[in-house]
């Protein structure tokens, strides 16, 4: 396995906070955490935090948080079965206790204006993280066939229960749709009769959904252009569903001109982290005011 090395950059701070008026994101330090290839997301679980890649295959690597820093467990999970790349391009990581676990593909076309692949894969959580890889552990590989570009699977609570939601990436009738997560479990599409539970639409380009389950709030990981610069926006679930769609609470934007994959709120409402395909100062520890 190779060791990670996580890089601390002796500079200043270069984010220019965007003020909204409920909430403040500011950027407190980058950093750089090699081996995960261009990573993807970030998916925060009970102290534990899971940043996911595509290296040479599919990968997910495991840090601990000690105060405010990633330290590296030298845990690494490749999403292979036999050695076979399987889930070359994550985008997602939807857990929840006692639920299904998923973990969203997302991958271009082949050619210009092609159509987008997009697989949900159901997985035992637990057995690939004992055991490393996917061999054993793949329950299901679900088409995401109701979507538009891409899939990103987060776990959110809705009228007390959880679904599955996940969001399109392009510029054209993009939403946030809900998942029931059993029926999910047992689909091959996501179009299939009671897999779908509601929907809403939402502006371009998703990378990635974070759940804020004491606050009801999702928030949409984005780029403001394709494949460049930050933004983020934070909305309120329960109003969007009921009107269609997204309901604002609050936008973020920054001068970070790379591109935005993922963002975890990691134990607190105050801090969290956002993540870059960027080979350098692709970990970013930030501090929130609400």
């Amino acid at each position: 396995m190779r060791k990670t090395i996580i890089v601390l950059l002796a500079l200043p701070i270069f984010l220019s906070a965007y003020v909204s008026e409920h909430i403040m994101m500011s950027l407190s330090r980058a950093t750089t955490v090699d081996s995960l290839g261009a990573c993807q997301g970030i998916s925060y679980q009970n102290g534990r935090v899971f940043l996911y890649g595509d290296r040479e295959v599919g990968m997910i690597r495991e840090y601990a948080m000690k105060r405010d820093t990633l330290v590296d467990l030298h845990k690494e999970f490749r999403l292979t079965i036999e050695g076979k790349d399987v889930i070359n391009h994550p985008t997602g990581i939807a857990q929840h206790a006692g639920k299904p676990s998923f973990i969203g593909n997302s991958v271009k076309p082949d050619v210009p204006g092609g159509k987008w692949k997009a697989i949900i894969y159901c997985l035992n959580w637990e057995g690939l993280l004992k055991t490393g890889t996917l061999d054993g552990n793949l329950i299901r590989t679900i088409e995401d066939d109701a979507c538009i570009q891409g899939t990103r699977p987060e776990y959110v609570e809705y009228n007390k229960k959880w679904y599955v939601a996940t969001a399109d990436y392009g510029n054209n009738g993009n939403e946030v749709r809900l998942y029931d997560p059993e029926a999910l479990s047992k689909a091959s599409k996501t179009s299939e009769k009671g897999v779908l539970y509601k929907k809403f639409s939402c502006t371009p380009w998703v990378q990635n959904l974070h759940w804020i389950a004491d606050k009801g709030i999702i928030v949409l990981i984005q780029n403001q252009v394709e494949g460049r610069k930050w933004h983020f926006t934070y909305v309120d679930l329960k109003k969007s569903i009921a009107s269609g769609k997204q309901v604002v609470i609050a936008e973020a934007d920054t001068d970070r001109a790379d591109e935005l994959e993922g963002f975890a709120f990691t134990g607190s409402s105050g801090a969290g982290i956002a993540v870059t395909s960027s080979k350098e100062n692709n970990v970013n520890y930030m501090q929130v005011k609400w």
